[in-house]
This record gives structure tokens, C-alpha cells and sequence, in this order.
């Protein structure tokens, strides 16, 4: 199998949004420069826009060093970034946008699992690479039947960076069994395909192991008053929360859970943001899981930070800056393999060329290498545990789960 490796410069600064245009190329320096179009599929506006800005931010550093160091050779990329509010009915309609594009040969994205699910089959369809650097949900690559055993992939056009919940889940349950001496957890989730699923994972393992599972409820995500599950928390005797769902219900529930009873939430990676810990007066002491290992701790993601920060980004790559710019990539990496195939143009069949390449795409990443099995998952399993330690989140367990 080809290994690609890249090394990443700064490139231009500036996102550059792009529609479909009429004609196949367009002229530059004297030679035909044709254009790909990737798109990215995020909430860049509402409560997880903290995330969101970040994904497109890192998409946008990939785009832009891939044209400065003429990564392939005859091909400008450009960038559409869409807003789908974290609502899946919005991502469905942007992916129809995508689809329409005729320039576009990949998505990056979408941040949740829910939207991804709404996005997954007009893309097949269309024979369009989705690449996520943040859906967890083991079904979306497995199928709905993995728990027993009955993996199947039900779209062939889908990948991502991120590891699944059920490796997530199960790394949680072993650090706050094994490491936070915790036995007694109190279990609530949001109802939604991430945070159900990241639970379920969690309270499989927990026990399996010994835990105890003292009490479970369940929250709509858009409330901020938890006073009542607050007090059914204290009655149980829990000596932690486990939460699945994301930031903007996590830190108000945290921080009601310690004005009644002194005990840590935890939770996934859809926890691990700075916004959490400035919602959150009382965050000290919670803990995060999140995919693969913290970027600053990486010699291969140095180049990454340092030219993030030079392009002066307003917002910060966040948990997913890596593995958004991984994802982006790895779409530039097959759309490279297809022109070298094809005497340095683009076939007519391009869509169906780059998918076909998505599954021998292998490069050394900002995350570490990158590749994707026959699920399309990603064959990097690190996660990390993190807490937030004098208001900051600190990384207390990096380790590759099987």
C-alpha cells in the first residue's frame, strides 16, 4: 500500500467559498488549473459553534497549504463551509447543496452524530466521500446491528478520524473504574444518537467491570435547569455523573450537581471545550474523554499549531483541529492519487475515483498516521482522558484501546 506522507506550510489566510461553476477549468500561469471544491459541514452559529468554527478553521489551514505547496500538481482547492446549526433537517439540506456542486468531491464534517445521520445516505447516493473528524456513533459505520456482533457497513462513501463510541465508552468506563477509584455512577444522557449511544458504551463497560450503575435518567439537551435530576443524583449516594451529550447542557448540569453534592461529571469528547469550563463556574474536578492524543502533545502536529496560530485564526482549533485537518486531507490525498492515474486531470468520473482512492489513502497526519479500515473508521484508537485541573482541561491518560 502507498504510503503519502505531507509536510504542512502556511498557506493563504483567507476562506474562500465556492458555488458550482460552468466551466471545467480555468487558466493559471499559462496552463489549465482545474478546481475541487471540499465542503464543510459544521454549526458555525448556536451553542456548539465553538466547535464548529474550529473544524472549519483547520479545513481551511489543509485547503490552503495544499495550493501553496502544490500538493497536486494542476489543482486548486477550494473551500465551502455551510452552517447546518447542529440540526439534522439543515445538514440534510446542505448536503443536497454539496451534492449539487459538481466541482465538490468531498465533505468534511459534520461535528454531531445525529446531522451525520440525516447526511449519509444523499451523499452514498451521489457517490460523495463524507469524511467526519468527529461522529463517534459506532453505527454509522457498522450498522445498527454492531452491538451483537452483525457489523456491516451501511455506506460505502462514509469515513472518519474520529474513533467510535464504543471504543470511547468503554475507554471512559476503565479510567473512571481503574484510575478514579469510582465504583457507584449515577448515568444520564440527552436522548441524542451521540449521547445514548456514548452512555449505553459506557454503562456496558462500567459494569462489566464491576461498577455500579445507581441510578439513570435522561435530559432534553436544551434545558439549563436540572435542579430535579440534581436531586434524585444526591439520594442515590453516586460518587460520580456520567453525562452523554455535549458542552452547553454538560456545564450547567455540572454546575447545579455541585451546588447540592460534592461529586465530578464526566463525560465524552463532546464535553472537551473550553466553553465548557467558562459556562461552568464550578468545573473543577470534571473529567473528558476525547479522541486520539492532545495535539500539543504531538512532535507530528507542531507544524499544525504553529501555522494555525500564524494564520490568526479568531477561534481555536478546539478537540477537532487535528483530526479536521487530517480529514481534509485525506480527501486531497485520493483526489492526488486520481489525476496521477489519470495524466494529471481530473476523469469525468472523479466522484467515483476519489472514493475508490479513499480506501488506500495512508499518510503520516497531524494526529499520527492516518488510514481507514474496511468500515472506513479510522485505524488510530488513542484516546485521551482529560480533567479540568486550575481551569484548564489537563490530559491525565493517553492510551490506544483494541
Amino acid at each position: 500500500m502507498l504510503i503519502l506522507t505531507t509536510v504542512l506550510t502556511t498557506g493563504a489566510l483567507t476562506l474562500t467559498a465556492c458555488g458550482s461553476r460552468d466551466d471545467d477549468s480555468k487558466s493559471s500561469g499559462g496552463g489549465d488549473t482545474q478546481t475541487v471544491v471540499i465542503g464543510v459541514d459544521a454549526p458555525l452559529t448556536g451553542d456548539l459553534s465553538a466547535l464548529g468554527l474550529g473544524i472549519k478553521n483547520s479545513a481551511d489551514l489543509a485547503v490552503k497549504t495544499a495550493n501553496a505547496d502544490k500538493t497536486v500538481p494542476g489543482i486548486k482547492f477550494e473551500l465551502q463551509a455551510l452552517d447546518d446549526q447542529a440540526q439534522p433537517s439543515v445538514g440534510q439540506q446542505n448536503a443536497q447543496k454539496f451534492i449539487g456542486n459538481k466541482d465538490l468531491l468531498g465533505v468534511v464534517g459534520p461535528l454531531n452524530s445525529g446531522v451525520s445521520q440525516s447526511m449519509q445516505k444523499p451523499l452514498n447516493d451521489a457517490n460523495l466521500t463524507q469524511v467526519s473528524p468527529a461522529n463517534t456513533g459506532t453505527e454509522l459505520t457498522q450498522g445498527n446491528n454492531w452491538k451483537t456482533g452483525d457489523k456491516k457497513r451501511p455506506f460505502k462513501t462514509y469515513f472518519r478520524t474520529a474513533t467510535t463510541d464504543a471504543i470511547q465508552g468503554a475507554f471512559a468506563a476503565k479510567y473512571l473504574y481503574d484510575n478514579a477509584k469510582v465504583k457507584d455512577v449515577y448515568l444520564i444522557d440527552d436522548q441524542k444518537p451521540y449521547g445514548a449511544g456514548l452512555a449505553a458504551s459506557f454503562k456496558a463497560t462500567f459494569t462489566e467491570l464491576g461498577g455500579k450503575i445507581v441510578g439513570t435518567d435522561h435530559i432534553n439537551p436544551d434545558d439549563r435547569d436540572f435542579n430535579s435530576v440534581v436531586t434524585k443524583v444526591k439520594r442515590s449516594g453516586a460518587k460520580a455523573v456520567y453525562y452523554g451529550g455535549e458542552y452547553p447542557a454538560g456545564a450547567p448540569l455540572s454546575q447545579q450537581l455541585k451546588d447540592s453534592v460534592q461529586i465530578p461529571l464526566m463525560g465524552g469528547d463532546g464535553m472537551y471545550s473550553a466553553d465548557f469550563i467558562s459556562l461552568n463556574k464550578k468545573a473543577e474536578g470534571d473529567i473528558a474523554t476525547s479522541v486520539g492524543k492532545p495535539v500539543e502533545e504531538l512532535d507530528s502536529a507542531k507544524k499544525f499549531i504553529a501555522d494555525y496560530k500564524t494564520a490568526g485564526y479568531k477561534d481555536a482549533y478546539e478537540a477537532y483541529g487535528g483530526g479536521t485537518y487530517d480529514a481534509t486531507w485525506s480527501i486531497i490525498e485520493a483526489v492526488k492519487a486520481v489525476v496521477a492515474d489519470n495524466d494529471g486531470k481530473l476523469p469525468d468520473d472523479a466522484r467515483i475515483q476519489v472514493l475508490e482512492a479513499m480506501s488506500q489513502v495512508k499518510f503520516d497526519g497531524v494526529t499520527g498516521p492516518v488510514s481507514f479500515d474496511e468500515y472506513g473508521d479510522t485505524t488510530n484508537t488513542m484516546m485521551t482522558a482529560y480533567q479540568v485541573t486550575s481551569g484548564k482541561w489537563a490530559s491525565k491518560l493517553s492510551e490506544a484501546v483494541n
